[in-house]
């Protein structure tokens, strides 16, 4: 797959095969591709906290805020609830405020789950002390940054260009078609 591929394939899906589970040797895989990415000042801050197992990935979930732009939908169903989690994580001795590290680190892993047949989204909305507290970390030390949410995804996802309004509100069709819009190329240049 080309670079362009991968980027047009690594979609934020939010709705997953739930019983295709995700092992914790593919997480690694993930978490070794984000440990290459680059950090600021090279501090490498950032630590990771796979999820694989089910009790543990509904504690995951019920930390978390699904699709703002879709204020009806309450997240993804029983079922269709992402197989794995990885949680980033900021190791306090390190600094803080390291979200730009973390997303670079995301994007990094999503890229290769595109890469593995899988899909994922990357979430900000999350009880930050609540998940801590779910896996046993220490709030002292750690500060969550992100959690990328992976699985085999089960939606239909498909870029558009901008409506007539301008608007880059994402949002779904009857079917339940995920749509994007995206601003043009030449929009972009300036």
């Amino acid at each position: 797959m080309t670079m362009l591929e991968l980027a047009t394939k690594s979609r934020s899906y939010r709705r997953f095969d739930e019983s295709a589970r995700v092992t914790e040797q593919t997480l690694r895989e993930l978490i070794e591709l984000a440990r290459l990415a680059p950090t600021a000042g090279n501090a490498q801050p950032l630590r990771f906290r796979p999820v694989t197992e089910p009790e543990m990935c509904a504690r995951v979930f019920a930390t978390l805020g699904w699709a703002a732009a879709l204020p009806d939908w309450p997240g993804p169903a029983q079922g269709e609830r992402p197989a794995a989690y990885v949680v980033v994580l900021c190791d306090l001795d390190c600094g803080s405020g390291k979200r730009p590290d973390a997303a670079i680190a995301a994007q990094t892993m999503l890229l290769g789950a595109v890469e593995r047949g899988l899909g994922g989204c990357m979430l900000g909305s999350v009880r930050r002390e609540e998940l801590l507290a779910a896996l046993g970390l220490d709030p002292a030390r750690y500060a969550v940054e992100l959690v990328v949410a992976l699985g085999r995804p089960v939606e239909d996802v498909r870029l558009t260009g901008l409506p007539a309004d301008g608007s880059t509100r994402y949002w779904r069709d009857a079917q339940g078609v995920h749509y994007v819009p995206k601003r043009s190329l030449d929009d972009l240049i300036v």
